[in-house]
């Protein structure tokens, strides 16, 4: 485990991503390999570990989501000798796809969050690298950490003087979440009332130019302070009497607003 910001300075930094752990290393070994060779590669991993980072290291392409109609893949493929597919477990037609990437030449390096089937990832791949998720790589979370303070603190404009304590940070998407987290942090230490005020201010000044603006902007209240309730008190009829509303008026505004509430 990294404890110190001088340990962090270790940290081996390939562009952006960072590889301080075990796994983490020999990952960034087996991409510098693949920079200097002509070979397609799928790098393999939870949401948020860094797999299209890592995949940027290995060839400085454009980036386009599986998910794309194929159409749009296949032109772009047309278009370049390298490019990286991320999500690639999303593309349907596979057999379309290998013929464009065998008749133009192109090289892929492509990511997944999921484990694809042995006759795919054969098919496209000569390698293929696993990128563990943050929980297995303990030693890569600090360096992460800091690397996501420093940068909270130059967008929010303030002096970086905060002690980092990754044990309450949240790993549940990896990076995403971290990032969150540090985030959270830096806005929790440095910003007070007024400065929250002033944010939300400034975030609604388009937003009531619109008509009937004051109703359609009230869930940026009720959300986080029900869900802070929610999380304190658990219980939904404990929250109402906190909050001195109707437990039916409560009901209904998670009911309307449940796409926050998921979870």
């Amino acid at each position: 485990m990294v404890k110190t910001l001088a340990d962090a300075e270790q940290v081996v930094d390939a562009k952006e991503f960072l590889a301080f752990s075990r796994a983490s290393k020999e990952a960034l070994k087996s991409a510098n390999i693949l920079k200097s060779i002509d070979a397609n590669a799928l790098i393999e991993g939870e949401i948020g570990v860094g797999k299209t980072t890592l995949a940027k290291h290995i060839v400085a392409s454009t980036v386009i989501d599986g998910s794309e109609p194929i159409e749009t893949i296949l032109k772009l493929i047309s278009q370049t000798n390298r490019l990286i597919i991320k999500n690639f477990d999303k593309i349907k037609q596979y057999d379309r796809l290998d013929d464009a990437l065998k008749r133009y030449k192109t090289r892929i390096i492509a990511t997944s969050t999921t484990t694809l089937y042995e006759k795919i990832s054969d098919r496209f791949f000569s390698l293929k690298i696993y990128l563990p998720p943050l929980r297995e790589r303990e030693e890569d979370i600090y360096p992460l950490a800091k690397k996501f303070f420093k940068e909270a603190c130059e967008n929010f404009f303030v002096e970086c003087d905060m002690q980092i304590d990754t044990s309450s940070f949240s790993l549940e998407k990896n990076c995403y979440s971290l990032k969150m987290s540090v985030y959270k942090a830096v806005i929790e230490k440095f910003y007070d009332e007024n400065d929250m005020l002033r944010l939300t201010e400034e975030m609604l000044s388009e937003r009531v130019l619109k008509p009937n603006s004051y109703r359609e902007n009230l869930y940026l209240y009720d959300v986080p302070i029900i869900r802070a309730g929610l999380k304190r008190f658990k219980s939904q009829l404990q929250v109402a009497n906190e909050l001195g509303i109707n437990r039916n008026t409560l009901r209904k505004k998670i009911n309307d607003l449940k796409k926050y509430f998921k979870g």
